[in-house]
């Protein structure tokens, strides 16, 4: 391993090079970007989180489809629209395999959560609140969204921390709505859960890259892996670990680093 406090030095210079404004362009954070109204924001970000896997243009494309359906007004669409006729236009959305019956659970969980869990940053305090860890808070999430009765295949799009996921996708989403940037890239709108104890949304290019600096010793990207390397970021920065998501991910994906 490299000397940490050298690496630190490294990692930081990759922060201030990719924690920016223009990281906004091409990467799939730019789609709650859209909004000013705090559930809008969450609305669009959680759906597009859902569906941030594969080719970030296709991920952003199919993102602005999914606004578009919801009349670009997500938590308006989500709590007023009607079942039997504005959801039906969803039947023909496609991303990789989540498809239009996934659409329709979804809408259909999250007006549950808006109407009898108070909305979605309550759903994550209540189980960060009761474990103080954003393990006990994916965990509790997954159960409330999956309340209602559902097809088995819903299930995969949703992470599932108790089976050692790494829930790269529900980790990138508690980081744009939980951590406060100076930079302006996340938004920090969610007060009830602590930057300090966010989580790395560990995938193949954060996880590469923190491999090649010795950071990481654990070959799989699952969830013991993301407790691993968050807790070395925290040696770095306790306060705000999650903000070499940035260094780690914008150096993989440019190829600066492999």
């Amino acid at each position: 391993m490299q000397n940490l406090q050298h690496i630190k030095n490294q990692l930081d210079k990759y922060v201030d090079k990719f924690n920016t404004l223009e990281f906004i362009d091409s990467d799939p954070v730019q789609i709650p970007h859209r909004f000013s109204r705090k559930e809008d924001i969450e609305i669009a970000g959680f759906l597009a989180s859902t569906i941030a896997w594969g080719q970030r243009k296709s991920i952003i494309k199919n993102a602005l489809r999914f606004m578009d359906l919801m009349d670009n007004s997500p938590c308006d669409f989500i709590l007023h629209s009607n079942e039997n006729t504005d959801w039906q236009r969803f039947s023909s959305f496609v991303h990789r395999t989540f498809n239009g019956e996934d659409c329709l659970f979804f809408i259909k969980s999250l007006k549950n959560i808006y109407l009898k869990h108070s909305g979605l940053e309550n759903v994550f305090a209540c189980g960060f609140e009761k474990s103080q860890t954003i393990y006990g808070a994916l965990a509790h999430f997954r159960s409330v969204f999956l309340e209602l009765p559902h097809s088995h295949r819903v299930e995969k799009h949703l992470s599932d921390v108790t089976r050692n996921s790494a829930a790269k996708r529900l980790n990138m989403f508690l980081r744009w709505m939980v951590r406060a940037d100076d930079a302006g890239v996340d938004f920090g709108i969610w007060k009830k859960i602590p930057q300090s104890a966010l989580m790395l949304p560990l995938d193949v290019h954060s996880g590469n890259v923190a491999r090649a600096f010795g950071l990481l010793m654990r070959p799989q990207n699952d969830w013991k892996a993301v407790e691993e390397i968050t807790a070395v970021l925290r040696t770095f920065d306790s306060a705000d670990p999650v903000k070499y998501d940035f260094a780690l991910f914008g150096a993989g994906v440019s190829g600066e680093i492999k």
